[in-house]
Parts: structure tokens; C-alpha cells; sequence
């Protein structure tokens, strides 16, 4: 059985996840521990970064290096189109998603967690000790003030904006490239997790998200899309 080796709530794990579901395939997961799991992940793959997938002795590392092995290993269903400008078109929103979007998405995020020890407490690892969570979880927000000066009004403005086409594009259309569920798709919806985080989150994390883009009546249609889109491949 594959094996993924990730952060649960890493936004190339969660790309990661929904190419696994689109395309059927079942696998376990191991929970990397910041730290001491990165070690034994460096061991396993050359590198300390999540996701990792293990499919018996293929070690296969990077979020896009893991879905054209996947799509490789499972063309059906196809996640990049045949037709070379429809696949173009797949791979650069691919690229924009898990670059641009993806830091708008992380430095917005660590500026809500500054404000939210909810959301602080939610976001550590699954292994992390209770002591330790409740510790962080109880830090006042003072504390972690200079992390809410990470983004800047203008860049959380045009984060904003992207989003908005997004909103405006997905209204018009049920996928973001031709008329067929692709990459492109999957790589914005696992970004958009980090804004305001889906069913699939679990608590106390699944319906929290970053104040003044989770609850922009503007963004409503995306949050839908992408939920519809994970609905689609089989995931709440």
C-alpha cells in the first residue's frame, strides 16, 4: 500500500490527498513529527520536507513530483489533459498555487494564528505533547505580535484581489482549466485549505480560518468550490 508521509495540515499534503482520492487509491499515513520525525524522513528520502510518498521502493518527494507519479502510475482519471495548451494552462496555475498563492496563504494564516489561540493550538502537530499545545494555545497574544507584521495590508489586499478573480472565474465555470476536474484544481482548493479550513480539517480547526477572507461574502462562491471539490473526489 502507498504510504504518505506528511503534516496534516500542510497544504502540499493536502494536494497531496486529494490526488490520492481522485484517483482512487488507498494508503496509510504517517504523521511526521517536526524534528526528530524530519530526521528519520532525510534518512528515507534525502531531504526534510513533507509530503513524501513511499510506494514500495519508489521514495517519491515533492507535492507535483507525487501527482505526475501518480498520474503515471493511474491515468484514469487523467488530471493533466491531453491537449498540450489545455496542459499548459493545468501546470502553470499548478506552479502559481503552490508559489504566489501558497506564501499569501502562509503568511496570512501565521497572521490569524498571531490573533487566535484556537486556531495556534490547532495547527501543531498531532503528536505534539498535551502539555506543550495547551502552552502554546495559552500564550498571549502579545507575545506573538510581531508575527501579525509578516504580511503587509498591501500584500494581504492583493491576496485578496486573486482571490476574488478566483471567486469571479469559479462562478462561471465548474473547473478552473477546460471542462474536466484537473491539477490545476486540486493544487488551488489544498491553498485555499489554509484561508479557511475545510470539514476534513477536523477540530477544533474545520471552519476556522483567516478574519476578513474565511468571512468575505465576496469569497462565499470559492469556499463552496472548493469544498465542491472535494466533494467531488470523494472527500468531506
Amino acid at each position: 500500500m502507498l504510504e504518505l508521509h506528511q503534516f496534516r495540515h500542510s497544504a502540499f499534503c493536502e494536494k497531496v490527498r486529494l490526488v490520492l482520492a481522485a484517483k482512487q487509491l488507498p494508503y496509510s499515513v504517517v504523521e511526521v513529527t517536526p524534528g526528530v520525525g524530519q530526521l528519520e524522513l532525510y534518512r528515507l528520502s534525502g531531504q526534510r520536507q513533507v509530503p513524501v510518498l513511499v510506494d514500495g521502493a519508489e521514495v517519491i518527494a515533492d507535492s507535483t513530483a507525487i501527482a505526475h507519479y501518480l498520474e503515471a502510475k493511474v491515468p484514469e482519471p487523467a488530471l493533466l489533459p491531453a491537449d498540450p495548451a489545455l496542459r499548459a494552462q493545468v501546470l502553470l496555475l499548478e506552479d502559481w498555487a503552490d508559489t504566489a498563492l501558497a506564501a499569501g496563504a502562509r503568511l496570512a494564516l501565521v497572521q490569524a494564528a498571531a490573533a487566535d489561540p484556537v486556531l495556534r493550538g490547532g495547527l501543531l502537530p498531532d503528536a505534539t505533547p498535551a502539555p506543550l499545545r495547551s502552552l502554546v494555545g495559552s500564550l498571549p497574544n502579545g507575545v506573538l505580535s510581531g508575527l501579525g507584521q509578516v504580511i503587509d495590508p498591501g500584500g494581504l489586499e492583493q491576496l485578496r484581489a486573486n482571490l476574488q478573480q478566483l471567486s469571479a472565474l469559479v462562478q462561471q465555470q465548474p473547473y478552473l482549466v477546460g471542462s474536466a476536474l484537473s491539477l490545476a484544481d486540486l493544487a488551488v482548493a489544498a491553498q485555499l485549505s489554509l484561508l479557511l479550513f475545510p470539514a476534513s480539517a477536523g477540530a477544533p480547526l474545520a471552519a476556522r480560518g483567516v478574519p476578513g477572507l474565511a468571512d468575505d461574502p465576496q469569497l462565499a462562491p470559492l469556499w463552496a468550490w472548493r469544498d465542491g471539490i472535494g466533494a467531488q473526489v470523494g472527500r468531506p
